[in-house]
Order: structure tokens, then sequence, then C-alpha cells
């Protein structure tokens, strides 16, 4: 059984910063993709920032040079550094990996959400 667990979402005000993050655990053989997409109410889900296993980043344009999606292999956690919040990034987060829990069985994780909420 495989969980991802999300942390450090919150109250803050527009420009301030948040750290989110997400750490995988269970049986695990390997971890390739990790992500983090959001879903404001009422809109779809989002990608906001992934990283392969190897530290290659891609970001949504409405977050680049603000945020920074990095990660620690050894922890099994992907990171989500916020900075220069503003009320539009206001969502539900969640993070996403794919994990291989043998070396024939793959699939996508989802965590169950953390709140951001940004102020005016």
């Amino acid at each position: 059984q495989v969980q991802l667990v999300e942390s450090g979402g919150g109250l803050v005000q527009a420009g301030g910063s948040l750290r989110l993050s997400c750490v995988a655990s269970g049986s695990i053989f390997r971890i390739n993709l990790m992500g983090w997409y959001r879903q404001a109410p009422g809109k779809q889900r989002d990608v906001v920032a992934t990283i392969t296993s190897i530290g290659a980043t891609n970001y949504a344009d409405s977050v680049k040079g603000r945020f920074t999606i990095s990660r620690d292999n050894a922890k099994n956690t992907v990171y989500l550094q916020m900075n220069s919040l503003k009320p539009e990034d206001t969502a539900l987060y969640y993070c996403n990996a794919d994990i291989m829990t043998s070396t024939w069985s793959s699939r996508g994780y989802w965590g169950q959400g953390t709140q951001v909420t940004v102020s005016s």
C-alpha cells in the first residue's frame, strides 16, 4: 500500500510565502515523476510543477519565477516553495507521484490535498 501525505498549507497574505511538503510511504520500489497540482473551486485540476527523478523541472506559466519544486529522493519527499503568493494562487494543492511498487508495476498516486488560501 502506498500513501502520499501533504502538509504545509495555510492562510497567508498576498506577497507571502509557504512551503508545501509531500511524503510518500509504503511499499515503494522507485519513484519516477513527482508533481504538484491545484484545484480552485469550480475549476479543473491543473498542473503547477513537476520534477523527474534526476531533478528536471517544469512549471506552469502562472507560477514561473515564483514557485520552486524540489525533491529528496532519500526521503521520498517532494517540496513546493511558493513565494510572492497572489490571491489567484488560492486552491487545494495536491501531490502526485508515479510510483513503482515492483520492477513491473507502476501507477500514479494522489495525496489528499492541502489548502492554500492567499488573502488580498
